[in-house]
This record gives C-alpha cells, sequence and structure tokens, in this order.
C-alpha cells in the first residue's frame, strides 16, 4: 500500500468512526438567534409566496415588468418578466430550511423541505438536456441558462441534508449534480470549473471553491477517495490562478486569455476558507489550517468595519453588500471555528446580526441589505431573507 492509499484508508476509518464536525446535529447555544432564523422564515414564505405553487416570487414587493436579474449570462433572458424567482434566489431557501433542521432536529422543518422547498425545486429541474441538472427559471417556460454555480450550491445542501438523516434519495441527486458539474471542466488554464454552460468564457472562484467543497462533502457521504482528491485539485488549482497573494483574499474569474477580475466577493473568500478547514479537518496538514486562518482575518479585514451605533460601544459590522455572499462567508468561518475554537470572528457576526435585527427589519420583518439600517431597500430581494435566515440557524448552534 503506497502513502496516498494508506491515508485514503485513514480518512474512510475515521470518518466511519466519527463522522464530520460540521455535520453532527448541534445543541443549540443561542435560543435568540434560533427565535429570529424560525421569524424570519415565516416573513418570508408570508411575503414571497406565489399562491397555489411552491413557487417564491423573486422581490417583495413583486414589480414583475420592471425587474431585470443582473446575475445571468444572457441579456436577453434577465430582461424578460418572469412570475416567479429565478433559481438562484429559490435555493436560498433549500440553504435556510436545512440550516434550521440541522439545528433542531425539528421534523417539521424535515417535512417543509419534503413538501414545499423540493417539490418547488424540481420545477426548475432540466431533463431535456444531458447531464441533467437545474436550469436558472422553471421548465415551463422557454430553455434557460445552466449555471455550475447554482447546481454546486444545490449540491452541497443534498450533500447536507444527506449527512443529517442518511436518506439515500439526497445523495442521489447530489451525485448527479456532481456529474454536471465535473462537464463543466477541461484542461484550459490547467483545470477549473466554467462559470455557465452556455458561456464558457471564465472559470470563476464561485463555482471552484464551493465545488471543492462539495467534493469533499460527497467524499464525507460515499468514502470514495475520488471525491476527496478532486476537492483537493479544486482547492489546489483556485488557489494558484485566483488567490491575491497580497492579502490572502480571492478574485472572482480568470477568463480563457489568462485575465483576471479582480472584484473580491465574501463568499468567493469564504468558501476557499470552508475548503482549507476541511482538508485540514480530513488530514491534519496544518497548511491547510494556516491557510484558513490566513483567509479567516482577511476577510475580517476587509468584509467588516468599524461602526460606532449613536448610542452604544463601537464594535465590527458586516459591511453592506450581498447577505447572501455574507452568509456563505459564515459557513467558512464555522468550518474554522470546528478546527480552532477561535470564536472571535464569530462573535463578530453575532454583534452584526443582532444590531441588524433592531435597525435593518421592516415592519414585515423583512431585511435591508444594509445591516447598519442607514438605508433601506424599496425592493427586497427574497435572497436576502433566506441568508438571513442561513445566518441565524448556523449561529444559533455556537455555543
Amino acid at each position: 500500500m503506497n502513502s496516498r492509499q494508506a491515508l485514503f484508508s485513514l480518512l474512510i476509518c475515521v470518518l466511519a468512526i466519527t463522522g464530520c464536525d460540521t455535520q453532527k446535529q448541534t445543541a443549540v447555544g443561542n435560543e435568540p438567534a434560533l427565535t429570529r432564523a424560525k421569524q424570519t422564515l415565516d416573513s418570508l414564505y408570508q411575503n414571497y409566496e406565489a399562491s397555489g405553487t411552491s413557487l417564491l416570487r423573486e422581490n417583495y414587493p413583486s414589480d414583475i415588468d420592471n425587474y431585470t436579474a443582473t446575475y445571468l449570462a444572457s441579456e436577453e433572458q434577465k430582461n424578460i418578466p418572469n412570475q416567479y424567482s429565478y433559481l438562484w434566489p429559490y435555493s436560498g431557501t433549500f440553504s435556510a430550511v436545512n440550516a434550521l433542521f440541522a439545528a433542531t432536529g425539528d421534523a417539521d422543518y424535515k417535512s417543509l423541505l419534503d413538501n414545499r422547498v423540493l417539490i418547488g425545486l424540481e420545477e426548475y429541474y432540466d431533463t431535456r438536456r444531458t447531464p441533467e441538472a437545474y436550469a436558472s427559471y422553471i421548465n415551463s417556460a422557454p430553455q434557460s441558462d445552466r449555471f455550475y454555480d447554482d447546481n454546486v450550491w444545490l449540491g452541497i445542501d443534498f450533500t447536507d441534508i444527506y449527512l443529517l438523516t442518511r436518506e439515500a434519495k439526497y445523495l442521489q441527486k447530489a451525485v448527479l449534480i456532481w456529474k454536471f458539474i465535473e462537464s463543466g471542466t477541461d484542461d484550459n488554464l490547467g483545470g477549473g470549473i466554467y462559470w455557465c454552460e452556455q458561456k464558457k468564457g471564465s472559470k470563476n472562484t464561485c463555482s471552484n471553491a464551493p465545488g471543492s467543497v462539495f467534493a469533499l462533502k460527497l467524499f464525507e457521504a460515499t468514502k470514495d477517495s475520488a471525491y476527496f482528491t478532486k476537492g483537493q485539485r479544486l482547492y489546489e488549482w483556485t488557489k494558484a490562478n485566483l488567490q491575491d497573494s497580497t492579502d490572502y483574499l480571492y478574485f472572482d474569474n480568470i477568463s480563457l486569455s489568462g485575465k483576471i477580475g479582480k472584484a473580491k466577493f465574501a463568499y468567493n473568500s469564504g468558501q476557499m476558507m470552508q475548503s482549507a478547514a476541511l482538508l485540514y479537518q480530513l488530514t491534519g496538514d496544518k497548511n491547510y489550517l494556516v491557510d484558513a486562518q490566513n483567509i479567516a482575518q482577511a476577510c475580517h479585514n476587509y468584509f467588516f468595519m468599524d461602526y460606532t451605533p449613536e448610542q452604544g460601544e463601537s464594535f465590527k459590522l458586516l459591511k453592506k453588500g450581498d447577505i447572501w455572499f455574507t452568509a456563505v462567508m459564515l459557513r467558512g468561518f464555522i468550518e474554522l471555528y470546528q478546527a480552532d475554537r477561535n470564536k472571535t470572528y464569530l462573535d463578530s457576526f453575532n454583534q452584526s446580526l443582532d444590531y441588524a435585527w433592531e435597525h435593518a427589519r421592516d415592519e414585515k420583518g423583512l431585511f435591508n441589505a444594509d445591516l447598519s439600517g442607514n438605508t433601506h431597500d424599496n425592493r427586497k430581494w427574497l435572497l436576502t431573507q433566506a441568508a438571513m435566515v442561513e445566518m441565524y440557524a448556523r449561529l444559533a448552534t455556537i455555543k
């Protein structure tokens, strides 16, 4: 047996005995956060539901004729008035309900997942193209683009709920999604996953970093060492091609010409933090722990700001930005906390979300993107609300 085979055997034995710390059901340590998660989910369904369906509206108030989705690859597609949410915002409810079920073990959330969230999700499942995968809009509409990152997020959620329940149907769906993700890889730029199936012009951190997390979670779920290898390779490829060597944060994408898109988003660095923390947990290699800790400190410096309220002491507040990106970054901080038990960063999240509860919500219980409450959104995005549910639920498990 060579050294790599020995490592895989050790990893599989450890996983079989203990499982992964991050997926063990954890007793609630922060009851106020759990209550807030539940209330925000209730507000979400009260204000975004599309009556008579399991689907949701994209915004509240809904303004179908004047809304343009800025996150799609096709100019034509993003300008089409659509009655329901695109896949990405809808998928946030999967993560939100998963997080609540993980925090509580409450069968009502498992029922909500199976009988509402996943029923609606299947409206987006495209069997007309192979490999099968989730399209960016519902099947009854004209055919829409398919994004590798959209599907990665779903794959992670399916794997997470499998690890909580051990119900084979969830793992089967995750494996199908992985086949689609692999179809978005080639040897251009030495590897990596594209962003969009219909527009293969760049390989993005938002596909590759969570792609690594997804593969490592599939390794945990299946004990198939091939997933470990793929997850590790995606991590190394993304680090080599997209990390800013000056501050440890991650750029957004690299085009096939080699040009770097230098925007820095919280979820990109957060997913590399999570992948590094997972790799440390699986291998014991402290280089991965150092990677995760360096990213964490950089994220804390870059995505938080010193904030002094009119009444009260200064604290670190999350900067205004995409709240869902912030929620995905939190996943990385929690994964790192499982490894080093440094609560500094999670304390900053708790302070920010405590403040947001009092200052960033409207009378319907919906959140603005500016958690300071200094600016207000005329139209509130579904994904913002789902992200707030997820963050409160995840923080509720931290003692």
